[in-house]
C-alpha cells in the first residue's frame, strides 16, 4: 500500500522503540494495528459501496431497457390485436352479407308439377301461373298439324331463387 521495504520498516521500529519506550511500544503497537484494521475494513466498505452504486446504475439501465422493450412488444402485440380485430369485423360483415337470403318471392312458389298443370290446362299467350316468375314469354299455344293432332312440347325456365331449374315436357 505504502511501499515500503523491511529495512524501512526496522528503521521506524528502531525510532519507535527509542522515542517510545519499551514500555509503551506494545501498547501503541497494538493501537496502531487496530487503527490500520480500521482502515483497512472502512476502505473495503467504501469500495463495496461504490461497486454497489455501480452494480445498481447498471441494473437500473438494464431494467429500463427492458421495460422499454417491453413497452414497445406490448404496443405491437396492440397493434396486432387491433389490425386483427378490424380484419375480422370487415371478415364478419361480409359473411354476414354473403348469408343474407335471397328476398323471397311475395307469392308463394308452387311445386314443378302444379306449374306443369296449370300449363297444360292452357294459359293463355301471355300469362304467368301465379307464385313463378317467368324469364321468358311462354311458348305459343300448340298448332294443329295436318294430321289433326296438337303438338304437346312445353319447355319453361324457373328462378327459385337457389339456381334456376329448366323444365322439358314432351306429351
Amino acid at each position: 500500500m505504502f511501499d515500503m521495504s523491511f529495512s524501512e520498516i526496522a528503521v521506524i521500529g528502531v525510532v519507535a522503540l527509542v522515542v517510545l519506550g519499551p514500555e509503551r511500544l506494545p501498547k501503541v503497537a497494538r493501537t496502531a494495528g487496530q487503527l490500520f484494521g480500521r482502515l483497512q475494513r472502512y476502505v473495503a466498505t467504501v469500495k463495496a459501496d461504490i461497486n454497489r452504486e455501480m452494480d445498481s446504475s447498471e441494473l437500473a439501465k438494464i431494467k429500463q431497457e427492458v421495460q422499454d422493450a417491453a413497452r414497445s412488444f406490448e404496443q405491437s402485440v396492440q397493434q396486432t390485436a387491433n389490425s386483427m380485430e378490424k380484419e375480422t369485423a370487415v371478415i364478419g360483415q361480409s359473411l354476414e352479407e354473403s348469408a343474407k337470403p335471397a328476398e323471397a318471392p311475395t307469392a308463394p312458389v308452387q311445386t314443378q308439377n302444379a306449374m306443369l298443370a296449370q300449363q297444360d290446362e292452357g294459359f293463355g299467350e301471355g300469362t304467368t301461373p301465379v307464385g313463378v316468375e317467368a324469364q321468358s314469354p311462354l311458348p305459343p299455344p300448340p298448332q294443329m298439324s295436318k294430321a289433326g293432332s296438337a303438338d304437346h312440347t312445353v319447355q319453361a325456365s324457373f328462378d327459385f331463387g337457389i339456381e334456376p331449374v329448366r323444365v322439358s315436357k314432351s306429351a
